[in-house]
């Protein structure tokens, strides 16, 4: 019985963890864009090149990103709680 509930929370978490990556991938594509949009356009290769003597930093997209990525976080756990009455509600 046990190695069943451990298979199903690993496949659970898996998924989890494979959906929070995606998030994470997608605010980086789309803050990294945003912001330099017209340099990922005219000269992408130059661009990247360019970002270890970044003022900022070369890591300086992942911190960005980390920190969207933590403010979102409290107003996704607000919507899943709104979702979770709202569903609970109907239901009664």
């Amino acid at each position: 019985m046990s190695s069943i509930s451990n298979d199903i929370c690993k496949r659970f978490m898996m998924k989890h963890i494979k959906r929070e990556a995606i998030l994470f991938f997608a605010i980086f594509l789309i803050l990294a864009v945003g912001m330099h949009f017209s340099a990922w356009i005219t000269h992408p290769i130059e661009h990247l090149e360019a970002l270890p003597s970044s003022p900022l930093g070369p890591w300086h997209p992942l911190y960005i990103t980390a920190g969207v990525y933590l403010l979102l976080w409290p107003i996704r756990l607000a919507w899943r709680g709104v979702r979770s009455f709202i569903k609970k509600r109907k239901g009664n």
